[in-house]
């Protein structure tokens, strides 16, 4: 008999104890595990010890927001596969690019049907299982981009980045000489299934050339991006 797969774990980080209570109750009935935190800091502490696969985060929370929280959980380098997602009242387009510029995979504004927000949820988590693991290893250059284990070897260095960084970098290096427009970037890297505005691609390029060479990414102004390969 096959081992089954591990249980999912979620951390369910909210101020409102109903909406904790409701979260709970809808991902235990699909067969998540759940912990629970009610502000900012305290989701720091469970997460150490609880260790999850995906963090459900609200914005608006005493003692520490949701948008710090997110920063410093991304700088803790066992969370860096760690998925995202923020649930919050907040609507604006403003607080939704700060959630994907500190590292967010999705961004859901409240209300949303506890049916839909676990497709959502579902939806994210099945990408990992969905991953062809064939020609996962890309060596352009100085860099090496491994899709088995998300790691990105810059000229010898080991480079830190969250998940749908590193996603976006594989996509584009896969197709290289490529251009891809907004739309069509976040189709292939968020999936259809996430909902985010355009900038969120602007966010997750000026991120990664921070961290890897400028002349590989290239903008084409009114076009798109492409991942450039001299010939």
């Amino acid at each position: 008999m096959a081992n089954a797969l591990p249980t999912p774990k979620i951390l369910l980080v909210d101020d409102d104890p109903d909406i904790i209570e409701l979260l709970e109750y809808n991902l235990n009935k699909e067969g998540f595990e759940t912990a629970s935190a009610s502000d900012g800091l305290q989701a720091l502490e469970v997460a150490k010890d609880f260790k999850p696969d995906l963090i459900l985060l609200d914005v608006m929370m005493p003692r520490q927001d949701g948008i710090e929280t997110a920063r410093q959980i991304r700088q803790i380098s066992e969370f860096k596969d760690t998925y995202i997602l923020f649930l919050t009242a907040r609507a604006e387009e403003y607080t939704e690019v700060a959630a994907f510029d500190v590292g967010a995979d999705d961004y859901i504004v409240k209300p949303i049907k506890p049916r839909a927000l676990v497709s959502r949820i579902k939806a994210i988590l099945r990408r990992d299982t969905q991953q062809v693991e064939s020609d996962s290893l890309i060596e352009i250059g100085v860099l090496t981009i491994n899709r088995t284990n998300y790691s990105v070897i810059n000229n010898g260095n080991p480079l830190v980045m969250p998940k749908k960084e590193f996603e976006l970098l594989y996509f584009l290096a896969k197709h290289p000489n490529k251009v891809f427009n907004r739309d069509e970037l976040l189709e292939k890297v968020w999936g259809v299934d996430v909902y985010v505005v355009e900038r969120t691609v602007d966010v997750h390029i000026r991120k990664l050339r921070e961290k890897i060479p400028e002349q590989y990414i290239k903008t084409l102004k009114g076009v798109g991006y492409m991942f450039s390969i001299e010939e």
